[in-house]
């Protein structure tokens, strides 16, 4: 029996954040980072709102800790708002849900994400990081009940960000496509926004505005896709290695996705074949089209200016092979490899660390 469920209200398009105002909001808590608040934009979305009364928890940086969910908590449960507002990229998003999470209030929660990457605004996922590790939050009372895509929050972004956040949508649409909890419904979500992504990713990266509501519009379908099919192997290597070097999560997943396509291949052919024709890359025999999705997606890697190997990224390979045993412990016990197409054991994390380090 297939299930699928998105509680998440999606409103989008340009000016999408003037519903702020139809939500009878009077006491609003905004969770951002110190740049929203900085260049006005917290202001400005808490005067949207026409609350009575606001709170800016401004602390916000890339791979939330326990330690700053805690914090956020403490002043989430003391001033008692009827709106959670989360403003930023995947971080904001993440902290803010583990928040409410914690809190245990009963208010609404907005997310209101200023990247195209993390699908967190429909997501039962929150990632926070203790110890250099990553730790996946997972449960469906921090999926947001509103999620505001509003494309006037996308016109500065700076290319960097739209490669990494971009190889991240595709990410999570080619794991969702292929994981062990898929199902049709969760396909065509993972399908549309890996295909729609693969597409417009580089016009964006070239400055072409118009279509980067496509892009974060593909983000929230990937979102919606492997909240409930699940993910793979890349992310659960991708949060090891972030955890520990401090890579950023899109780059890292830019790095590893097609050594993982490679590797599950093997039991998962038919699939990846399916999203390389979906996206246009061809191929008249399966193995042919795996052959292009893999190197159609080394390409844009290339286009995009991203790292190819660890090494590129700034992580000393002698580095990862001295602390090889626990990346890879990190990697087997991340809930994302329980839903991989094919079992993930510890030859399998160590042969896609030789690939991403440049040893073959």
């Amino acid at each position: 029996m297939e299930e699928f469920s998105c509680k998440t209200r999606i409103l989008s398009g340009p000016g999408a954040c003037s519903a702020l105002s139809t939500m009878g909001a009077r006491r609003l808590f905004l969770v951002t980072d110190p740049f929203f608040v900085k260049n006005g934009t917290a202001e400005r979305i808490i005067g949207l709102a026409n609350c009575q009364e606001s709170e800016v928890f401004d602390k916000v940086q890339p791979d939330p800790t326990v330690e700053l969910a805690a914090e956020g908590t403490a002043r989430l449960r003391a001033f008692a708002p009827d709106l959670l507002v989360a403003l930023g990229g995947g971080s904001a998003m993440d902290c803010a849900k583990a928040m409410a999470f914690f809190a245990k209030g009963t208010y609404k929660t907005v997310a209101i994400p200023t990247t195209s990457g993390s699908g967190s605004e429909v997501t039962d996922f929150a990632i926070l990081t203790h110890d250099h590790v990553k730790h996946p939050l997972v449960d469906k009372r921090i999926r947001p009940d509103v999620a505001i895509l509003d494309s006037d929050l996308l016109t500065e972004l700076p290319k960097s960000l739209i490669a990494e956040t971009g190889f991240d949508v595709l990410t999570h649409g080619a794991e969702a496509y292929v994981a062990r909890d898929a199902g049709t419904i969760t396909d065509l979500y993972a399908r549309e926004s890996f295909s729609s992504a693969f597409a417009a990713l580089p016009a964006s990266y070239a400055g072409n505005t118009s279509v980067r509501l496509k892009v974060h519009l593909a983000a929230t379908m990937a979102g919606m896709a492997f909240t409930q099919a699940g993910l793979g192997l890349c992310h659960a290597l991708s949060h090891s290695l972030g955890g520990m070097f401090h890579v950023p999560h899109g780059r890292l997943n830019a790095i590893i996705l097609p050594a993982v396509i490679g590797c599950n291949a093997h039991v998962a052919s038919k699939k990846y074949a399916e999203l390389a024709r979906a996206a246009g890359m061809g191929g008249s025999v399966d193995t042919i089209a795996v052959r292009n999705l893999k190197n159609g997606l080394i390409r844009l890697r290339r286009e995009l200016n991203l790292p190819e190997t660890l090494v590129q990224a700034g992580v000393d390979p002698r580095s990862v092979w001295r602390n090889a045993d626990e990346i890879v412990k990190a990697a087997l016990a991340d809930p994302c490899c329980q839903s991989n197409p094919m079992p993930v054991e510890d030859f399998l994390v160590r042969r896609i660390l030789e690939e991403v380090t440049g040893r073959v």
